[in-house]
């Protein structure tokens, strides 16, 4: 027996008056719709821009009761994913509508947060490289796991890049040596290239006070 809801939706495909852009079919669980409130708003889609809020209509094209229809409705209006505008017509009659701009921006969100995820998985992929070129070799399997473990434990990638300099300014070209620096810095409170470089200049301003200290003013002329 086949599913109800998806055979409606190839009923609606199959009279050529309904579309279905990809991106939404791919992204409609995550922006929060189940298979029915999917399928309204499918149809909705296809009627336009400004859509007569019409139950009756709308229960005869999708052969759904107007209660569940209202239910659906108001669930995709709690959702955030539609509203009912009240405009009046040239003769002054008060008329209901149904906007889809919220859905619009939410589904918008959703495309820019998924486009930054493949910039940032770009910038990983740099990453990658600027260890290969600073190690002057491919890196293995298993570094390529603890550098994403990094990126995984919420390190940005200019701190991990930091802690690679710090580490080359130390003669030391391990991994190893890289996740006890990004640690220690972590239990610091260090969250940025600024946090980095105040460290570093207390740490040579402490050294400097040391050595200061240290020198035998007997020996002075």
């Amino acid at each position: 027996m086949g599913n109800t809801k998806t055979d409606k939706l190839i009923e609606l495909m199959k009279l050529g008056n309904i579309s279905i852009p990809k991106y939404i079919f791919q992204n409609y669980k995550k922006i929060g719709m189940d298979d029915s409130e999917f399928i309204v708003m499918m149809y909705l889609i296809n009627l336009g821009e400004k859509i007569p809020f019409n139950p009756k209509i709308l229960s005869e094209e999708l052969s759904i009761s107007q209660s569940k229809i209202l239910e659906i409705i108001n669930s995709l209006s709690e959702k955030q994913l539609l509203s009912i505008d009240i405009e009046k017509n040239q003769i002054g009659i008060t008329e209901e509508y149904i906007s889809l701009n919220p859905f619009y921006n939410k589904l918008s969100m959703i495309m820019v947060d998924m486009i930054n995820k493949k910039e940032e998985n770009k910038v990983d992929n740099n990453l990658f490289q600027i260890f290969e070129n600073e190690f002057g070799r491919t890196l293995s399997p298993m570094e390529y796991e603890i550098i994403n473990g990094w990126v995984n434990e919420k390190f940005s990638n200019a701190i991990i890049i930091e802690a690679l300099k710090e580490a080359t300014f130390n003669g030391v070209s391990s991994l190893r040596y890289i996740d006890k620096i990004l640690y220690e810095w972590k239990k610091k409170g260090i969250k940025n290239v600024n946090d980095v470089r105040n460290l570093q200049n207390k740490h040579k301003e402490k050294k400097e006070e040391v050595e200061i200290f240290d020198y035998n003013w007997l020996d002075g002329e």
